[in-house]
């Protein structure tokens, strides 16, 4: 099998597990990004994600993750989830908490894809990754073709939005690379105008003023000069996808690991508030909710509580 060949097979056998789209590209060093990285960085847009600061150098270059590297494979699992929670009012949570979590339910679809690879083209060395380790998730779905980085940095896709988690095999095998998507936002600046915290400028988020920064990566006290900001979101935050005109196309997710728990979506304002530990630790049994804590998600919901 030639390069082509193998990159077909691999696309096939990843949508039969289930992902939406599957892209490859040249392993290389990320030139482009690198400048916009350190400038990003030396804003300290990062806040006290101090971790963004770490191995740079890795982040850069995938070859320095798996030696001999010689392609990414970007893969895209869809999260989409119509139902709602049932009052309006209530503390909201962002979609792709909704059930368990993503990095568990992601990799146990990648290693029958890594198995695959292993049994079809021999003793291939790679490392699998799911929004985890030095890896810049983003440009290499563009590259592969996946999405393009859309103004809110989300990867956008034509034919679903962006309502999809991303992630990546590196790997030591020559496979033929697919053309990079192109951007499709045009004129349209609907997430820059809908965030409430005006985080978003065009293709960049300072993430020092993300919502999902402050309820989920910031440990401590919520900044004062963000009260009446959150639009009642108690962990993440959708508001930049909701608006996105592309995800008109997003369609529901098949994965049932992702289906919400009905005591959670009919959970009401005064039950949010009222929330005891106990009930936090069953409501969110493997959920993503869990990287809080209980004292940070009281955090954030004292918070909320402050604007009334």
């Amino acid at each position: 099998m030639d390069a082509r060949d193998k990159a077909d097979a691999i696309k096939r056998k990843a949508h039969k597990l289930g992902f939406v789209a599957c892209g490859m590209a040249q392993a290389g060093f990320l030139e482009a990004e690198a400048p916009r990285l350190e400038q990003w960085l030396r804003a300290k847009q990062h806040g006290e994600m101090a971790y963004m600061a770490n191995h740079v150098d890795l982040r850069l270059d995938p070859c320095k993750l798996v030696p001999g590297a010689k392609s990414v494979i970007s893969l895209a699992y869809n999260y989409y989830t119509p139902p709602q929670q049932a009052h309006p009012d209530a503390p909201k949570l962002s979609t792709y908490a909704y059930g368990r979590d993503y990095h568990k339910v992601v990799k146990q679809r990648l290693k029958p894809l890594m198995q695959f690879i292993k049994e079809q083209f021999g003793a291939v060395a790679m490392r699998a990754f799911v929004d985890s380790g030095p890896v810049m998730e983003k440009a290499w779905a563009q590259r592969a073709g996946i999405g393009w980085v859309g103004k809110h940095t989300n990867v956008i896709r034509q034919q679903q939005g962006s309502f999809f988690f991303l992630c990546e095999i590196i790997l030591d095998l020559d496979l033929a690379p697919d053309a990079p998507a192109t951007d499709h936002c045009g004129t349209c600046r609907r997430c820059i105008d809908a965030c409430p915290t005006d985080a978003i400028t065009p293709y960049a988020v300072d993430g020092s003023k993300c919502i999902s920064y402050f309820t989920i990566e910031l440990k401590d006290a919520i900044p004062q000069d963000m009260k009446g900001r959150f639009a009642d979101w108690a962990f993440g935050c959708d508001i930049c996808q909701q608006v996105c005109p592309w995800n008109r196309f997003a369609t529901p997710h098949s994965e049932p690991q992702f289906n919400p728990k009905p005591e959670l979506m009919s959970m009401t304002k005064d039950e949010w508030h009222g929330m005891t530990e106990v009930v936090f630790d069953k409501l969110f049994e493997g959920s993503a909710v869990k990287r809080t804590k209980f004292e940070g998600l009281k955090r954030n919901l004292r918070f909320l509580a402050s604007d009334q």
